[in-house]
């Protein structure tokens, strides 16, 4: 399933990391765009056959999941097309969500983001990546990630260094309620697809997808403090664009 955005809603000129800035309006990491019904139908999908590959929980706390779902709702029921009962949502493409699907699952069936919770141990240095629902992997997979720091988590990104890292724990660590943080990537590829997933073990370059070719994607990252649980919540909105200088159907 080719699925397509017509542009890029900000300039996705790359940036050195860690390329962090305010996120306004504070509930804009819940984004909608014009591939909103094919992105949640093939969400769906992915979460119906092959949930073991979309969604893990390494001991996620119920209360941060729980927490994730209020904030969708309290957002998504403001946002045009959005009907909510005490069991369902509908959605603004007729499709009705029950409610009583582990939390952070029917978060995720209620927006095109995909949705990432970390939290810091008691003691602990550095932040772990809990639990996840992450239908479109850019490269990597949830299985290789889930329940391992930040550090481990960005292996093997090149530019990942020691004092990235430090960084990246820092804006984690000073992350306020109602204050969310946005970054983006821009990567190339070969084919459409959202979901390509990829092991550490695969090799990153000169490969037959990745890397090159007339397809644009990029990532509005978002990071999220939860006030109640002070869990952060990474969310990834995903955009394809066709380069049209390199189309050769036009």
């Amino acid at each position: 399933m080719t699925i397509l955005q017509d542009s890029f809603p900000y300039d996705v000129t790359p940036k050195p990391l860690p390329g962090i800035a305010p996120l306004v309006p504070v509930d804009g990491w819940v984004r909608q765009d014009e591939v909103f019904a094919q992105q949640m139908a093939l969400r769906d999908q992915l979460l119906a056959q092959q949930r073991s590959k979309v969604h893990s929980d390494h001991g996620a706390s119920l209360a941060a999941k729980v927490e994730v779902l209020e904030n969708v709702l309290a957002i998504v029921r403001h946002r045009p097309g959005y009907t909510l009962t005490q069991t369902t949502v509908q959605r603004p493409d007729g499709v009705k969500v029950a409610l009583d699907d582990d939390p952070l699952v029917v978060a995720a069936r209620l927006v095109q983001e995909d949705l990432l919770v970390h939290e810091k141990p008691q003691g602990g240095d550095e932040h772990v990546l809990t639990a996840g629902v992450l239908c479109f992997p850019a490269s990597w997979t949830l299985g290789e990630k889930a329940g391992n720091a930040l550090v481990r988590i960005h292996k093997p990104v090149d530019d990942y260094h020691p004092d990235i890292a430090r960084r990246v724990q820092r804006l984690f660590d000073g992350i306020q309620p109602g204050r969310p943080l946005w970054r983006h990537n821009v990567l190339r590829y070969r084919r459409a697809e959202l979901f390509q997933p990829r092991s550490e073990m695969d090799p990153r370059h000169g490969d037959q997808d990745y890397g090159g070719g007339d397809f644009v994607r990029s990532e509005h990252q978002a990071l999220v403090r939860m006030p109640k649980t002070r869990a952060v919540l990474f969310a990834i909105h995903t955009y394809v664009v066709l380069d049209r200088a390199n189309d050769k159907t036009i």
